[in-house]
């Protein structure tokens, strides 16, 4: 029996920085051969891209920096195999590989066949689909190579297993959403079954724009069963032993790392997000507004979780409706954090706005105008100090408002990121409640106070909107589910409340599309996988 060695490099890489990604190739295959005998390193899907690349696929320049990549990698000569991703030009057409660059040379190419266009997902955009099984001599073992969607199709597997393949190495960059892994696992089970092989599955970690790459890389056995399990959001490389025997390769157990629980994986999922948006586009800091409220305590715990406490900066901006609780519990969770805070009240911009438009308002009677322009202030407020200080503006509007226009454009959605976009209400109070299970920094008040945008005297969200469990449950069905008002109304609610929702969700959708971006956790987030038209006829119904 011999055994080989591998590492799963589980990087965050950088989108469009090949020539960072490459260095960062080097540098990780370096340390893993440092800590001790390595005979393959097996990084995620287009890791000399980043991903998801998008239209700088199309760049003219994209074939040069890709050989340039590959030309530094296979000059480093490194005594083990680097099993990497990257895009490839191959007879004048685009191909998603997965490549094994050993003794100074690329010895193995696998063109992804399965090409994902749904979702998140547009890869046909760009690339030209692989039709042929890659098995490559990996230290005497005969090993196929798979990229990410292939996975999830049983046709490569088959075609590796009739090729002689006994060990199967898919690169990954799948990103996150609740419950991901779960279903990761039971696939790849299933195809290690199919295959009558082990599966070595490597994912990327990191944040890019609204996607999160949660990592969780693992390796299953020829039976199915995870034989390791690599930590979920952590960056860093993770070693795995396999048996090799005269006939079949076999998976000793291993270190398993927990797979978090579901409210645990979505805030580090919000808070990994978070951070790399900030620091990848290279933002000194952020800013936010705090307004006692649920939604921007919960948004101002996950800035600080992410960038540290000096980095972020809290205003609270006062009216004539805000509550004096609202201002103490502000405060309060300002000082538990440790971050810079300040009171500015907006009062007197408001009079002098009012002022301005007296003319304009003449014989017309107070409306939502007049709290919108209260939003409006708070937005000129906050950008003023982004602009200053070379600060992010953090929005904190969640997906239950940003469906159905809970929110005032150039107001409270003026900024650059929105970390709650794709997380309903009832999950902004269980995921409050969480943070306070590590330590106690949302007060109890914010929690458990009805909320308030606090733009009317004894101003309540339910005064305007279904409570929101029932909110959110609706909105679940039309919005990720694509049901139909009938059938929402078929599952046991009430009509007027179908129907109003859904109305909202639809005429919103120019709110939306100037909405900030943000943090995709569900399977159908506001963004790029779901792509409704502003300008529409289309009726409640059927």
């Amino acid at each position: 029996m011999s055994h080989l060695s591998l590492i799963l490099a589980q990087i965050n890489t950088l989108v469009g920085d090949i020539p960072g990604n490459t260095t960062k190739v080097l540098a990780t295959a370096r340390d893993a051969l440092a800590q001790g005998m390595v005979d393959a390193v097996i990084f995620p899907e287009l890791t000399l891209t980043g991903y998801p690349p998008e239209d700088l696929l199309l760049r003219p320049s994209l074939e040069l920096r890709i050989e340039r990549a590959l030309g530094e990698l296979m000059a480093a000569n490194l005594p083990c195999a680097l099993i990497v991703g990257y895009p490839r030009f191959r007879d004048g057409q685009l191909y998603n590989m997965a490549g094994v660059i050993a003794n100074g040379q690329v010895v193995a190419e696998y063109a992804k066949q399965q090409l994902p266009n749904y979702q998140v997902f547009d890869e046909k955009r760009y690339f030209a689909a692989g039709d042929k099984p890659c098995v490559f001599d990996l230290k005497g073992v005969p090993t196929a190579l798979g990229v990410c969607e292939d996975i999830w199709f049983a046709e490569p597997m088959q075609q590796a297993k009739a090729a002689g393949a006994r060990l199967m190495i898919s690169l990954n960059a799948s990103p996150y959403h609740q419950r991901k892994q779960l279903e990761r696992e039971a696939i790849l089970a299933q195809r290690a079954r199919e295959g009558s092989m082990p599966v070595v599955y490597t994912n990327l970690v990191g944040g890019q724009d609204e996607l999160v790459f949660d990592g969780g890389s693992v390796v299953v056995d020829a039976s199915g069963i995870t034989r390791f399990r690599a930590p979920a959001f952590a960056e860093g490389n993770y070693a795995v032993a396999l048996d090799v025997l005269s006939d079949a390769v076999q998976v000793p157990g291993q270190s398993c790392a927990p797979i978090p629980d579901n409210i645990a994986a979505v805030y580090e999922a919000l808070v990994m997000g978070l951070r790399d948006y900030v620091n990848k586009n290279r933002f000194k800091g952020v800013v936010l507004g705090l307004s006692g409220g649920i939604d921007s305590a919960l948004t101002l715990a996950m800035a600080v979780d992410a960038l540290g406490s000096d980095r972020v900066e809290a205003v609270m901006m006062p009216f004539r409706y805000t509550s004096d609780l609202s201002k103490n519990d502000a405060a309060d969770e300002a000082a538990r954090l440790g971050v810079r805070y300040s009171s500015i009240s907006i009062e007197p911009m408001y009079e002098a706005f009012m002022a301005a438009l007296s003319d304009e308002f003449a014989g017309t009677k107070r409306d939502t105008t007049e709290e919108n322009l209260q939003a409006r202030c708070r937005g000129v407020l906050l950008m003023a100090i982004s602009n200053k200080k070379g600060y992010l503006v953090l929005t904190t509007g969640n997906k239950s408002e940003m469906a159905v226009g809970y929110s005032t454009l150039y107001g409270d959605m003026a900024g650059g990121f929105d970390a709650l976009k794709d997380v309903p209400k009832t999950l902004v109070f269980a995921l409050s409640r969480y943070r306070n299970t590590i330590s106690p920094v949302i007060p109890e008040t914010v929690i458990t106070r009805p909320p308030s945008a606090e733009l009317a005297p004894d101003q309540k969200d339910e005064d305007s909107l279904p409570p929101y469990d029932i909110l959110d449950r609706i909105l679940e069905l039309y919005v990720e589910q694509d049901y139909s008002a009938e059938a929402i109304i078929s599952q046991g609610f009430a009509r007027e409340q179908v129907e109003r929702v859904v109305r909202l969700v639809d005429i919103n959708e120019y709110k939306r599309r100037q909405a900030p971006v943000g943090i995709r956790i569900s399977q159908r987030g506001f963004g790029r996988d779901r792509r409704y038209p502003i300008t529409s006829g289309w009726k409640l119904g059927d």
